[in-house]
């Protein structure tokens, strides 16, 4: 009896290039098989080694669907008769592990320098939109997919782990399909017993002609205290796009439901001002002091990241004393004026224009689907998590031209949950963007008919 999977899609509508995963009774073993709809087209089918087992076979698809479809799975594809998926190509950067052309997406997943500049980052660190050309990250000074907070805080003395740590990066799933990597790295040690020695984990799952990819971080169990708040197993994502100076990639941002934020940042300013003073005044000498210096001269259009690297432990531009004594002051001041009540909260049903607000900076409240998006050419970056971050904070800054999504609320405090799900979409979904985040909510449903099967 041949074995057929039904699909069936929760929500209204055609959906079209829309990934599943499904599991069938049977070993098999080929790593490319066709099953055919009922107008008798071929879908192609890719064995999943890592997630199929003795007596069970897992597969992924990209399928297109209106409402229901029914599958009959079939033969196995010759070896000489591969049809066209992800290519990878040339990479551009020293560390990159992969670059892949996904037929959506043009990306360069890195592993990183350890330089301790934004250009040793791990992660995605060159990404571009096929329907327009667009590169989101031209330097490669930035990255998509760094972890911060608590290691990144002001209680922590350490700079984002992307710029100071290498991942390891094992191949899970490779084939024209879905590329599924997973990241291993250990997190430098900053000024917090409690947070040294850390490992993580990050999973990135890519698929052929998808819109969107997909990630999960997993990071060893932790507890501190940051913003005078206890946090247990919560991080900082952040996601970094580059326009140029006095250019913005995304202008607008919103959440699904309406936006409710804080506009301005009091914790930036107090740094800015800390960093004026200690470039100044400390009595600290020799040459990476004097390197900082003077790339701090023209300190509104300086990296961001070169703010907090003077204030790093593992930089060591300042002494471990030093350090303690600059950041308790900037943390005392930043968190009175945080709670001072000069910045209401804003309710909004409007997306939301970030570089018009203080410090070109809002901190949404909780949401699970949120985008930026570009009002003059309708480009859009859209998230969903699959459990609400307690927190946002979105930059949208001219004078650098860097946008920033950031998983945490004010004074750097880390507010999503240690190993969800997070789908993100990109192409020309301004005006639908509520439409895409729904669909990235809500996965097809997959049966497998006489056979108990696994979905997703």
């Amino acid at each position: 009896m041949p074995t057929t999977i039904i699909v069936s899609d929760p929500l209204s509508g055609r959906r079209t290039r829309e990934p599943i995963i499904f599991s069938v009774k049977g070993d098999l073993p080929e790593p490319l098989r066709w099953a055919e709809t009922e107008a008798g087209e071929k879908v192609l089918l890719q064995r999943l080694g890592r997630r199929s087992s003795e007596g069970q076979t897992t597969f992924a698809a990209v399928i297109d669907i209106d409402g229901s479809l029914r599958l009959t799975l079939g033969d196995a594809v010759p070896g000489d008769a591969a049809p066209e998926g992800i290519r990878e190509l040339p990479g551009r950067e020293s560390d990159c592990f992969v670059r892949l052309d996904t037929g959506v997406f043009d990306l360069e997943l890195c592993s990183g320098k350890a330089e301790g500049l934004g250009s040793s980052k791990w992660g995605i660190r060159h990404f571009k939109g096929l329907h327009d050309g667009v590169e989101l990250l031209p330097s490669g000074n930035n990255a998509i997919g760094g972890f911060y907070g608590p290691f990144f805080t002001p209680e922590n003395g350490l700079i984002n782990p992307p710029e100071h740590a290498k991942v390891e990066i094992e191949i899970v799933e490779r084939g024209p399909l879905l590329h599924h990597y997973r990241m291993h790295g250990i997190i430098p040690d900053g000024l917090l017993e409690e947070l040294r020695g850390k490992r993580f984990a990050i999973d990135w799952l890519f698929f052929h002609r998808v819109p969107f990819f997909q990630r999960r971080y997993a990071v060893d169990a932790f507890q501190t205290v940051i913003n005078g708040r206890s946090v247990t197993n919560k991080i900082t994502v952040g996601d970094e796009f580059e326009g140029g100076q006095g250019k913005l990639l995304f202008d607008r941002f919103a959440a699904y439901g309406g936006t409710r934020y804080r506009a301005g940042d009091p914790y930036a300013g107090e740094l800015v001002t800390m960093v004026r003073e200690t470039v100044a005044e400390s009595a600290a000498s020799g040459p990476k002091f004097e390197e900082f210096r003077g790339e701090l001269a023209n300190i509104e259009s300086a990296h961001w990241d070169l703010y907090w690297r003077l204030f790093c432990a593992w930089e060591k531009v300042l002494d471990e004393d030093e350090i303690r004594a600059r950041l308790a002051r900037v943390r005392a001041a930043a968190h009175v004026k945080a709670d001072l009540g000069d910045r209401p909260w804003i309710l909004t049903e409007e997306p939301v224009e970030v570089s018009a607000a203080p410090h070109e900076t809002i901190f949404p409240g909780p949401a699970s689907k949120t985008v930026e998006f570009d009002s003059r050419t309708g480009r859009a970056m859209i998230w969903w998590t699959s459990q609400p971050s307690g927190a946002f904070q979105i930059v949208q800054r001219p004078q650098s031209g860097w946008v920033n999504w950031g998983s945490n609320g004010e004074n750097e405090c880390p507010e999503l949950p240690v190993g969800v799900d997070i789908r993100t979409a990109y192409g020309p979904f301004a005006s639908r963007w509520m439409e895409v985040a729904d669909r990235l909510e809500t996965p097809l449903s997959t049966h497998v008919s006489s056979q108990d099967s696994i979905g997703e």
